[in-house]
């Protein structure tokens, strides 16, 4: 492989970045160990896709995004916050992809992400506690700011949890975030020992990133990735072994297609058009993320269409797509899932984590615990990690 990349968009600035791919690849194959094998792609010509907002967020007036943060740190404040910060991300990608394939694919990305820290200090004690927002970097527009009433998700009886889909109420979330966090000041710590979890979808998504998005991830299979989130034991021997990845009621899958995902896009950084496909069926490892050049080594001829690049000065290459758990089969509300643990606890919220360059141990906390004694939520609790 050679990569070049330039701003240049004259011919000679073109041309030089051509020249250095080349050089690159020049040098690169004196080490090679075997040739590179990209899976077939169709071309698709020239497409388009664009993620379906509702309203562009820069199309939104600066001064109503503060007024908006503002506001939240407010609302925080009169309900016993110490202090309060909020943030808003956005981001809005135009890019436009030609391959040698026969693909002029135009892509107009949009993300967002609002979030908020509120800390509570007890002048008394000197303890301090903090909560982070309950929102999720989106695929979606600023209409992902305006709250609707079907989009939240009540926790179970006793916890005083919202949970938010396609819309958030920075508002509503804030006030509740410094509640609780006053409550998680004089609340008791944990007693270590053996519990069943109940884990908040907006907790669980975190843990299925890092214990399958990850070590699934083809590159760090192979041992060719290892920056940031280390390598992986789920290696081709172990998936050979056929060692359960989980329980039978566990099936996974990826994609890049969920509307108002992080990850949904139309085609990935190499012209494949994304799609869904398995990972873990009834708990057995089925399958890995993969990309062109990949997926010849687990005998596939298709790439899964998550290759992905950050910039245009940046090469692309496999990265995690979306990684979701099914539901099951029978329907159940979360007051009935929580009515059948004797001895548990219920987690909302993304806090800490810690996880070995192999991804063998894991370690998770959240943001708000709650107590679960003979099917009901019964108190609050602190210092919670598993």
């Amino acid at each position: 492989w050679g990569f070049g990349a330039t701003n240049n968009m004259t011919d000679a600035g073109i041309a030089k970045a051509a020249q250095q791919a080349v050089a690159i690849a020049k040098a690169n194959s004196k080490v090679q160990k075997e040739p590179v094998q990209l899976a077939a792609q169709q071309g698709y010509g020239e497409v388009s896709w664009k993620t379906p907002i509702k309203q562009n967020a820069f199309e939104v007036p600066i001064k109503q995004k503060v007024d908006l943060l503002l506001n939240a740190n407010a609302v925080a404040l009169d309900n016993g916050a110490s202090f309060v910060n909020s943030a808003l991300f956005q981001i809005n990608e135009q890019k436009y992809f030609a391959s040698t394939d026969g693909s002029y694919i135009d892509q107009d990305v949009h993300r967002i992400y609002p979030t908020f820290g509120v800390t509570v200090v007890d002048r008394a004690s000197g303890k301090f506690r903090s909560r982070q927002a309950m929102s999720s970097p989106m695929g979606l527009g600023y209409e992902y700011l305006t709250p609707l009433a079907a989009d939240k998700v009540a926790g179970p009886a006793g916890s005083d949890i919202i949970g938010y889909k396609n819309s958030y109420d920075i508002l509503e979330d804030a006030a509740r975030a410094a509640k609780q966090t006053k409550q998680k000041i004089t609340c008791k710590s944990v007693v270590p020992g053996k519990y069943d979890l109940v884990l908040d979808p907006h907790h669980l998504g975190l843990t299925i990133h890092e214990s399958v998005g990850h070590p699934l991830e083809l590159d760090r299979v192979l041992g060719y990735e290892a920056n940031y989130a280390g390598t992986s034991f789920a290696t081709l021997a172990w998936k050979a072994k056929n060692i359960p990845y989980g329980s039978k009621q566990v099936n996974i899958v990826a994609d890049k297609l969920q509307p108002g995902s992080l990850g949904a896009v139309g085609y990935d950084d190499e012209g494949v058009k994304c799609k869904e496909w398995t990972l873990i069926d009834q708990g057995k490892l089925v399958n890995y993320e993969k990309i062109r050049d990949q997926a010849h080594i687990v005998g596939q001829k298709e790439s899964d269409g998550c290759c992905y690049s950050q910039s245009w000065q940046d090469v692309q290459f496999q990265r995690m797509p979306n990684v979701s758990l099914r539901p099951g089969t029978a329907k159940m509300s979360v007051d009935e899932l929580v009515s059948k643990v004797d001895k548990g606890i219920y987690i909302a919220g993304n806090g800490s984590f810690s996880i070995d360059q192999q991804r063998y141990n894991f370690q998770f906390g959240g943001q708000v615990f709650y107590a679960i004694e003979k099917g009901k939520i019964t108190e609050m609790l602190e210092d919670v990690a598993y």
